[in-house]
């Protein structure tokens, strides 16, 4: 899926502080937050990708480094990118909370598409 929101906030955000100028060191942090699991990884571009997990739902987003100079643990302590998680953590939710109204747990889904006995005629026309 295309968040057209993080592109236009991470082409800003490109604008204020170049970091196309550095190369990072890439790192990973991982922890378990709100029953889900929170995982940051700071690309050698400078680009900060999150993905948030919870209940086999899995939603990514994605931010531009906002102090280059500072250790990336430190950004992610003093919340840098809290928006970003909250909006995260909130979509997970909310589609773990929704229903369909065509699935329902008590149905069984098969395994693979039915196939007919006969093949197909490819003489009809």
């Amino acid at each position: 899926m295309f968040d057209i929101k993080s592109f236009f906030k991470r082409e800003v955000e490109k604008k204020l502080i170049n970091v196309d100028d550095y190369i990072f060191m890439p790192e990973r942090v991982e922890m378990e937050i709100e029953g889900g699991l929170l995982n940051c990884v700071l690309n050698s571009d400078g680009r900060v990708d999150i993905f948030y997990s919870k209940d086999g739902v899995t939603e990514v987003g994605s931010a531009s480094r906002k102090h280059p100079f500072t250790a990336f643990e430190k950004e992610l302590y003093h919340g840098i990118y809290d928006d970003v998680i909250n909006d995260l953590i909130k979509e997970v939710d909310k589609i773990i909370d929704s229903t369909s109204k065509y699935f329902r747990r008590s149905q069984s889904l098969p395994f693979t598409a039915s196939i007919t006995s006969q093949p197909a005629d490819t003489n009809k026309f």
